[in-house]
């Protein structure tokens, strides 16, 4: 049910994106009075779900999930359609009209995908707020797994800066030490300030590593809940009771007891709590899964979070700071792409990939946050100078307006033939890529 609910979500959002981005160019090129022949969402090889006529357009929905498409008159596309260019151009054909129309059609998708973007945000903003924990609110310090710990960092940690900058939010520490390139991080070690250097290729770990939280937050261990059959409630443990020890040893936090309790699995073992002020001790039975049966307190319960609520005006120019921060951290992953040391290649991912990183329960705030998010990401994709993508027919069409000569309907024939080549190779290797790692995680 889990993947189900991925799948779908993954589906709605690319559907979402794709009608917005092929409308771009669909209404630039009506602008300009440019025939389109087909609008399709998915694509359509030997046949269609269903499809309809309106005003010379063909509407269709395809059964290929892989993305949609216009298929302009008078234009080489993926359609290849070569009979069509062997005609006289005609007025309504895109290869008529000036360049700088064309070059307003060609770039019309990705301005949707930027303004999709923006507007997804002023919506979230204005209806949902802002809400994080400050960095400076993380008062127990940090939690760390084995490669965090193998990087320098220790449980207890309180991280005051990367690279001597401060960051704000603190989830976003781990993104912030991967996609800046993070060379030093600054910390509060045992009251004592620490600077912390990365050793040489961690970065390239981080960026395989399959744990997007090596860094977590340290909270004290208060009893939040218990399972059916616990253990710890049989023994007499109640909701909010801190637990501070076991056997003797002192476990003040969660991330300590847990560690302590894996060394008495199916024993039993004395767990020290503070109850209203006294202190207790209780016999607790150990499962030989090294669990007794209580649920944590919410983290967020320990700390001030920072709120801020907008009215729909404020969230207008806060939607698009929060746009242009994503286009700009997402050309830096792209630029990691190209790094001799991080080699973020290998872990380039295809439709598994973006399809895990949506809840597995549906949550409208995560769905639209999300889209946002790959709509941003579609938009500097399809931007990039290939052929075949839209940043390829951009790119000659900008040679076209320097050079005042265009280059001939053969070459640009080839050249969408030789872009497609590298498209289904691309696509192949990221989706392999996903493949390798479910096989061989």
């Amino acid at each position: 049910m889990d993947i189900l609910i991925k799948i779908l979500q993954l589906l709605l959002s690319l559907s979402i994106l794709v009608i917005f981005h092929e409308f771009g160019h669909f209404i630039t090129a009506k602008i300009f009075k440019t025939r389109v022949e087909k609008f399709y969402l998915f694509f359509n090889p030997w046949f269609s779900i269903f499809k309809f006529n309106y005003k010379e357009t063909e509407y269709g929905l395809g059964w290929l999930p892989l993305g949609g498409y216009v298929k302009i008159s008078g234009m080489i596309d993926e359609s290849m359609d070569k009979e069509q260019m062997k005609q006289p151009p005609q007025p309504w054909e895109f290869r008529s009209k000036p360049a700088w129309q064309r070059l307003i059609v060609m770039l019309g998708g990705v301005f949707v995908n930027i303004l999709l973007a923006v507007f997804i945000y002023i919506f979230m903003l204005s209806f949902w707020g802002e809400q994080y924990i400050p960095t400076s609110e993380v008062k127990y310090g940090i939690t760390v797994d084995s490669l965090a710990y193998e990087m320098g960092l220790r449980n207890g940690d309180k991280i005051l800066s990367v690279d001597q900058r401060s960051v704000e939010e603190f989830h976003k520490i781990p993104a912030e030490i991967i996609i800046e390139e993070v060379k030093t991080i600054q910390v509060v070690r045992d009251g004592k300030n620490v600077t912390i250097e990365i050793p040489k290729g961690f970065l390239n770990k981080l960026v395989h590593h399959r744990n997007p939280e090596f860094i977590g937050i340290r909270i004290p261990f208060f009893v939040g809940g218990f399972s059916k059959d616990s253990p710890a409630l049989a023994a007499g443990l109640k909701e909010k009771d801190r637990i501070i020890g076991i056997d003797g040893e002192e476990a003040l936090y969660f991330d300590e007891f847990r560690d302590k309790i894996k060394s008495r699995k199916g024993k039993e073992a004395l767990i020290k709590v503070i109850r209203e002020g006294d202190t207790l001790e209780k016999n607790v039975n150990v499962s030989p899964e090294g669990l007794i049966g209580v649920f944590a307190e919410n983290p967020t319960d320990f700390f001030n979070l920072k709120e801020k609520n907008y009215s729909f005006f404020e969230a207008i120019p806060a939607g698009t700071v929060k746009t242009y921060k994503g286009v700009a951290n997402y050309l830096k992953q792209l630029k990691l792409l190209f790094s001799s040391e991080v080699k973020a290649y290998e872990s380039v991912g295809g439709f598994i990939t973006i399809g895990s990183i949506f809840p597995s329960e549906w949550d409208w705030q995560a769905f639209w946050g999300l889209t946002a998010f790959l709509s941003i990401m579609l938009a500097i994709l399809n931007i990039l100078p290939i052929p075949a993508l839209d940043g390829g027919h951009v790119m000659f069409l900008l040679y076209e307006i320097i050079a005042r000569r265009k280059p001939s309907d053969k070459f640009l024939e080839y050249s969408q033939i030789v872009g497609m080549v590298i498209l289904f190779a691309l696509l192949i290797f990221a989706n392999g890529n996903d493949i390798m790692r479910y096989f061989f995680k």
